[in-house]
């Protein structure tokens, strides 16, 4: 994939699945949820927790659904960052969309 091609539509459908089924079968209190935007080859995804928006991690397409690149959002640095392995939650990152949300919540319980 190249850098400046997007996520496919139909990848993005699979996606609003997954965040959608984590939200309700995870989080299930609808005060707390996942919300996710698109940037060219990027997912970002960002937590609402009792009405405060704030961004969690971003992953970029690599051509396959189960094998994102992960990026950890550092608020001391107000940056993504793809070198940062040493958090809460890292155990779950495992190139999925599910693994990332799991590995968010981890991090900023």
């Amino acid at each position: 994939m190249s850098k400046k091609e997007t996520i496919p539509p139909e990848i993005k459908e699979v996606v609003e699945k997954i965040v959608e089924d984590f939200n309700k079968n995870v989080l299930k209190n609808g005060y707390r949820y996942y919300q996710i935007r698109y940037k060219g080859r990027f997912l970002y995804l960002d937590l609402s927790d009792n009405g405060r928006l704030g961004p969690i991690c971003r992953l970029e397409y690599t051509g396959k659904i189960d094998k994102w690149k992960f990026a950890i959002f550092e608020y001391s640095s107000e940056r993504y960052n793809s070198q940062e392995w040493f958090f809460p939650g890292s155990n779950f990152v495992d190139g999925t969309v599910q693994g990332a949300m799991t590995a968010g919540l981890e991090a900023y319980q």
